[in-house]
């Protein structure tokens, strides 16, 4: 390696190290205000904390690494335009494809790094991190509860507890607990109220296991009888023991993103995805061809039979389709279409929100394949962004290169996501809505590292001024 690639080489690698741990450390911070929520208050150990902030810090990299290439690019490019070291090259010979070299080589072997870390590296870390956010009630199961307030557990239980207590508050004292019921959901008609309490909860389990002690339960009892009623009648009974096994399956599974299920789209490599859209596309077209084969059997077409005679070499005229039928299945037929229209209006709307979901399910496993092939592409793409573009508006530092790199790739990080969200329900092919934003950048690249490597501008003023000029001397020539 020449000493010029050497040098370029190294000053590109502390740039680029040093923007990649600032920008990993925003984004971190942006994490925790996202997961507040789920950290704070909960009693968790701090290890517990930066396990799951360990976990959550891959998922990031598909935004923080294309990013830090654009800035880095900008910054680095735009300072040796800026101290006219690009000029000393040019002096000895030395063109900016030459002077990238070096730089290419290591953002294509990035790039490969990039494409092998999404492969593997985010699906196994994005597993580990929903699966401790299910597991955390089971860690630590005080952290459903919050002392002096009524928390709601689950579906039907909203729990207040005085005080905690144990190793892992899993001791309560002063349990009041309202019990919702599936048949009368406005109110809370049942109430139970304990001296004291525990949580308890085996590890792996989706329940969590509350024992009381010496309390009592009050059922509010319903009547027919309006006055009756107004006295609220009630049952109470009076323990000394009771447990109360709470669901926690859909709170374990709560999702920033709705990702409800431990076998998402995320949590699979390439290969796997191949096998899962194959699987979900064979599924959910089964599922089509037998839902239009439920309609076509209940339109009652099928039991219907023309007993005409049929007649050789004849041509009948046929005003409307029950002419086909004999007079006397006319109104049949009419009727049975009438009904099964209106029954098929209701299937339809009914299997309308399952199709949807279903077809949202296959769009995010498929954007989910190209997205891994993306990262390493787009790193690519902005470098050829980013490069030129220093060169041409010869500023380095933190100042404009940052705002100018920071727009991009908002441009580039919005087309993608609006692509992306269109894609989910349909209104985009998926393929397309992947590859969206990188494609709007690939003629960008192109343009731009033409006009640097040809020394030009971004804009050229002048020669855009002067076909004006020139325009409007034709304009006045051809008045006179």
């Amino acid at each position: 390696m020449k000493i010029l690639d050497r040098y370029i080489l190294v000053t590109f690698l502390k740039t680029f190290f040093s923007v990649f741990i600032i920008l990993m450390f925003i984004f971190v911070l942006q994490t925790i205000w996202l997961y507040i929520s789920e950290l704070a208050g909960k009693d968790l150990d701090v290890w517990v904390v930066l396990k799951f902030l360990w976990y959550v810090s891959p998922r990031l990299i598909p935004l923080v690494l294309p990013l830090t290439v654009l800035v880095t690019s900008l910054m680095v490019f735009g300072n040796f335009a800026e101290k006219y070291e690009f000029a000393a090259m040019k002096s000895t010979g030395i063109s900016l494809q030459r002077a990238m070299r070096s730089l290419t080589f290591f953002i294509l072997a990035l790039a490969g790094i990039a494409f092998l870390f999404a492969n593997n590296v985010i699906p196994y870390s994005e597993y580990k991190w929903q699966n401790l956010r299910r597991n955390i009630a089971q860690v630590s199961p005080s952290m459903v509860i919050a002392e002096g307030q009524f928390s709601q557990v689950g579906d039907d239980f909203n729990i207040k507890v005085e005080k905690k207590s144990g190793d892992r508050d899993q001791f309560l004292e002063n349990v009041v607990i309202h019990k919702k019921n599936p048949q009368r959901p406005n109110g809370n008609h049942t109430v139970i109220i304990a001296d004291n309490g525990e949580l308890v909860s085996s590890e792996g389990s989706n329940t969590l296991s509350l024992i009381l002690n010496d309390g009592h339960y009050y059922d509010e009892i319903q009547v027919r009888n309006p006055l009756k009623q107004k006295a609220q009648p009630f049952a109470k009974s009076y323990f000394e023991s009771y447990t109360i096994n709470i669901d926690l399956t859909a709170f374990n599974s709560t999702d920033i993103e709705k990702e409800n299920e431990l076998n998402n789209h995320n949590m699979y490599k390439i290969n796997e995805l191949f096998v899962e859209i194959d699987s979900l596309s064979n599924s959910y077209s089964k599922d089509i061809e037998a839902f239009s084969d439920n309609m076509y059997f209940r339109s009652g077409l099928s039991k219907l039979k023309d007993t005409r005679p049929k007649k050789k070499d004849s041509v009948v005229a046929i005003n409307s389709i029950l002419d086909i039928y004999n007079p006397d299945l006319q109104l049949s037929v009419a009727t049975t279409a009438l009904n099964n229209v209106r029954g098929t209006l209701q299937a339809v709307k009914a299997k309308k929100t399952e199709f949807l979901l279903k077809t949202k399910r296959l769009n995010k496993h498929e954007i989910a394949l190209h997205e891994k092939y993306v990262l390493a592409i787009a790193c690519i793409i902005l470098f050829f962004v980013g490069a030129p573009l220093g060169a041409i508006i010869r500023k380095g530092g933190m100042g404009l290169p940052m705002v100018v790199a920071v727009l991009l790739f908002l441009t580039y990080h919005f087309i993608g996501i609006f692509a992306k969200n269109s894609a989910e329900d349909g209104s985009m092919h998926p393929f397309i809505a992947s590859w969206l934003s990188t494609a709007i950048m690939l003629p960008l690249s192109i343009w731009l590292t033409y006009r640097a490597t040809t020394d030009q501008g971004i804009f050229d003023i002048d020669s855009f001024l002067q076909r004006f000029g020139r325009l409007f001397r034709k304009k006045e020539a051809a008045s006179e």
